[in-house]
């Protein structure tokens, strides 16, 4: 292949390159603390019940907030605590990196890919033969 050809598809391929680089490491890059649940969304302790159950001691938080045994001590006073004050936030970083998997797979396949051409190319592993007269 001559030189000229071999930059041109060299900096062709480098500049192809770019677009799956710049996508894995931007996916890869993204901070992992931003997939809780917003404060404001927060789920119930009744919400939640299929996700989570929380124990306090030996018996679920419901039970000891339905028999009135917990109580807050704040500076107008004591008062027991009710179910709809206690609010749940979620963490769903780990659904979210299950869901991300595949993209990242497909990022780094084409970027492998992508390196073994420009080595190939910009080494001069194809030869460039001409073209051969058809013997008849």
């Amino acid at each position: 292949m001559p030189p000229r050809l071999r930059l041109f598809y060299s900096g062709l391929t480098l500049g192809l390159l770019l677009i799956p680089a710049v996508a894995l490491y931007s996916e890869l890059a993204r901070r992992s603390d931003i997939w809780w649940t917003p404060p404001a969304m927060a789920s119930t302790l009744g919400d939640s019940r299929d996700r989570v159950e929380i124990y306090a001691g030996n018996k679920p938080l419901a039970a000891w907030l339905t028999a009135q045994q917990l109580w807050i001590r704040d500076e107008a006073g004591s008062r027991a605590v009710s179910a709809d004050e206690i609010r749940l936030r979620f963490n769903n970083w780990d659904r979210t990196r299950v869901a991300r998997l595949p993209l990242l797979l497909v990022y780094a396949a084409t970027l492998g890919a992508g390196l073994v051409i420009f080595l190939v190319v910009a080494t001069g592993r194809l030869a460039y033969r001409g073209e051969r007269p058809v013997a008849a």
